[in-house]
């Protein structure tokens, strides 16, 4: 036992981590405590494709950080989740890492923990008055800016849009909003229909293009809140011949999104580069858990309070850098990408 956590304690020596401020790497040492640093983390769901390769990041990057994660999924259940954090509670956890599934029902349970001695970590989405120890995301409305962006340099000012977003549960979607509709203002586009799909289901996106497909089909671009929603809005508008008339915007670099904006059914997507996020949130956890500072961070207003912030700044993908973005990155390969191209 000895010898395997001197050796231990010799790799982690020399690791150098990119601490909790971006900008400049910091080493992560090791807890003192005599026990393994244990973290309890909450997903909402793994409905999102991004969420998967964010749990196998965090969860490396602590395990080499010599901490335990013990791995939850709520299936977009609010309560199932809150019961997952008092299960956290319960078990004496260092650290509880949350990406919730409502903005606001988890806010009693976070306080909770934080009375008991438990940092938290609002993790890509912030629960509201919470005043969690650390809240880390992507700059959500320049995710929205980026979108807008893409398509005011596609259609006329005076165009039309329709929006098909996420849950207004999730705080991240009127964040995101702010920065698309500061844009559309901008160029004067008209907002003709917008909707919102409950715990983010795509099929909800589809239907909703069906319903409403007359008025959808004379507007210029469709807004989608992520890549899974307009996934779906391009199905049901290939379904009718639409596909690759309207420009239709998503989020989160997945691979089926890269794969249509190669074949032209998509304009873009926002990619977020959630590696990088996921080793930070996971240093983060492991410094609080074990009592060392963040150092210098942001501070974001939490409804309640200004509690520390980390935001990592997005890239707007598009059939012109997708190569230099997604598949030099590593992020997806050329062959995944490119499969469906004739």
């Amino acid at each position: 036992m000895m010898r395997r956590q001197t050796a231990l304690l010799l790799v982690l020596s020399v690791l150098l981590f990119a601490g909790c401020t971006p900008a400049e790497p910091k080493e992560v040492t090791p807890t003192t405590k005599n026990e393994v640093c244990k973290i309890g983390l909450s997903f909402d769901s793994f409905v999102i494709e991004r969420w998967t390769r964010d749990r196998d990041v965090f969860v490396s990057t602590a395990n080499e950080l010599g901490a335990e994660v013990n791995v939850q999924s709520a299936g977009g259940d609010a309560e199932m989740q809150i019961s997952q954090i008092k299960y956290f509670i319960e078990i004496g956890v260092d650290a509880i890492v949350i990406i919730t599934a409502d903005a606001y029902a988890l806010t009693d349970v976070l306080k909770e923990a934080k009375s008991k001695g438990i940092p938290v970590i609002c993790y890509d989405r912030l629960v509201m008055n919470a005043g969690a120890d650390l809240y880390i995301s992507f700059d959500n409305e320049a995710v929205g800016s980026l979108m807008a962006q893409a398509i005011c340099d596609n259609v006329p000012d005076g165009g039309s849009i329709v929006e098909i977003m996420g849950p207004d549960s999730d705080y991240n979607v009127p964040q995101v909003m702010r920065g698309f509709d500061a844009v559309c203002e901008e160029h004067e586009m008209n907002i003709i229909l917008k909707f919102n799909c409950e715990s983010w289901k795509p099929e909800l996106a589809y239907d909703y293009v069906n319903e409403n497909f007359e008025e959808i089909a004379s507007a210029d671009a469709i807004m989608c809140g992520n890549d899974a929603l307009a996934g779906e809005a391009i199905h049901a508008l290939a379904e009718r011949g639409y596909a690759g008339k309207i420009f239709v915007t998503g989020q989160d670099g997945e691979l089926e999104a890269c794969q249509r904006i190669v074949e032209g059914t998509q304009l873009v997507t926002v990619y977020k580069p959630v590696e990088k996020l996921a080793r930070l949130a996971a240093e983060c956890a492991v410094k609080l858990a074990s009592g060392q500072s963040l150092g210098e961070t942001d501070v974001f207003y939490d409804g309640a309070r200004d509690i520390p912030y980390i935001a990592i700044g997005p890239s707007a993908v598009n059939r012109e850098n997708i190569d230099a973005v997604i598949i030099d990155s590593g992020f997806h390969l050329r062959e995944e990408v490119y499969m469906n191209e004739g």
